[in-house]
């Protein structure tokens, strides 16, 4: 089988090594992919925002299946045109990724659904919003689109709301478009993906990622700087399934946009039960890098079967170990407000022998061949073992090993596990 792999990141990165691990050995392709990937599959430089060029190379090169990594080309219709063009893909469509290309399209979802989730409401002007908050605070504030994970301000007072509204709507920093405004959840986040097939979400396991730059979540907030799977004391999953994932798949369906794909689940467990924080409409990033290298069934299978009505019921449940893994975030000089490219990196190598899984997310090769920095998040190093602490004195002896200018990580990754689970 022939599979194309589309996007450049960690993500990709991540399914491409679980892919490799199939044991129907696919021939993997991907688009536009970074030195990492090419380690396991033939790169093309197509672009993920040309879809008519990934159309044609996935026709010319008689690929089999197409994964969508990330989530703009899945909003701008990505599968649609793979549809049209008679060629299986795992991703959903431009109406379903509205799950995460609308923030007010998801809450509109999860209220009809009656999907557990913060109070919102749709606002289209400042004093709008505002007056949607009332003097509740915290509050939070989300450009309804896609925002590159920038478009979300948790705002501690009326100065701060205002100053995000105002850049929000009336800057118009992140485009045109309205805002929601939402109360704020306090708990512990947990992260869940489904994989579903238009009529079924079946759950993998879950993980937790750190999405502020230094130690003891402080400072602005990240893409993500770290993750790690399982979670102590998540609830089970099969439960948090049928209550937060299913009955979005169910609606969906009903509606006549059946949703086929990971369904991502961002959530607060808070004191009242587990509600939803956002969904996305892919696989997230860091917490693949922790999930994928868990699985122990055949991805192949499981996505192949995601893309028919009905597929996952006739196929093999997906099967875990009982291993924890840990993932530590290498970023360049700046982030996360600018980013250093060009910078050479030492001791991938090295790392690799220790026995991590490395993982390009922001890197490239230089004239004279060298892998350098070409983004904020350059790498996750990712490292398995029996304990959370086994997992992460792995993850972080592997990760310094590896250098280059500006090197930023957090130190904390997966603490919080090797704490509660030590007697």
């Amino acid at each position: 089988m022939r599979v194309l792999i589309v996007g450049s990141g960690g993500r990709e990165h991540a399914i491409a090594n679980a892919l490799a691990r199939s044991p129907q050995r696919p021939e993997l392709l991907a688009a536009p992919g970074n030195p990492g990937i090419g380690a396991v599959a033939r790169c093309f430089p197509t672009p993920v925002d040309d879809l008519d060029g990934l159309v044609a190379l996935a026709r010319g090169e008689a690929v089999d299946l197409v994964v969508i990594g990330p989530e703009a080309p899945l909003v701008a219709g990505l599968a649609d045109r793979l549809e049209a063009a008679g060629i299986a893909h795992f991703g959903p469509s431009a109406a379903a990724a509205q799950m995460e290309g609308s923030k007010a399209f998801a809450k509109e979802v999860m209220s009809s659904a009656g999907v557990p989730t913060a109070d919102w409401a749709e606002v289209t002007s400042v004093d709008e919003g505002m007056e949607a908050i009332d003097g509740r605070y915290p509050t939070v504030i989300k450009f309804d689109g896609l925002a590159a994970g920038k478009g979300v301000v948790v705002a501690p007072d009326a100065a701060t709301a205002r100053a995000a509204l105002t850049e929000m709507i009336e800057a118009r920093r992140f485009g045109d478009g309205p805002v929601v405004v939402e109360d704020f959840l306090a708990g512990e986040e947990l992260s869940l993906f489904a994989i579903c097939d238009g009529e079924r979400a079946v759950p993998m396991v879950p993980a937790q990622d750190y999405k502020r730059i230094f130690d003891g979540d402080e400072g602005p907030n990240t893409g993500g700087m770290g993750a790690y799977s399982p979670v102590v004391g998540a609830p089970d999953v099969d439960d948090l399934v049928a209550q937060i994932h299913q009955p979005v798949v169910d609606l969906l369906r009903e509606r006549g946009t059946p949703f086929h794909g990971v369904l991502y689940a961002g959530l607060m467990l808070t004191d009242d039960g587990a509600q939803v924080i956002e969904f996305n409409a892919r696989f997230g990033d860091p917490e693949t890098q922790v999930v994928l290298p868990r699985l122990r069934s055949d991805l192949l299978e499981t996505l192949v079967a995601a893309t028919r009505p009905g597929g996952l019921a006739s196929c093999a449940p997906m099967a875990f170990g009982d291993d924890w893994a840990v993932s530590v975030v290498l970023a360049s000089a700046g982030y996360p407000q600018s980013s250093s490219s060009g910078d050479v990196i030492t001791g991938l190598e090295d790392a690799a022998r220790a026995g991590a899984e490395v993982i390009h997310a922001g890197t490239a090769r230089d004239a004279a061949g060298a892998v350098v920095t070409a983004g904020g998040r350059v790498l996750n190093v990712t490292a398995l073992g029996p304990d959370p602490a086994a997992a992460r004195e792995r993850a972080y002896a592997a990760a310094d090993l590896i250098q280059f200018e500006g090197r930023q990580l957090r130190r904390d990754i997966a603490q919080r596990a090797v704490e509660r689970v030590t007697p």
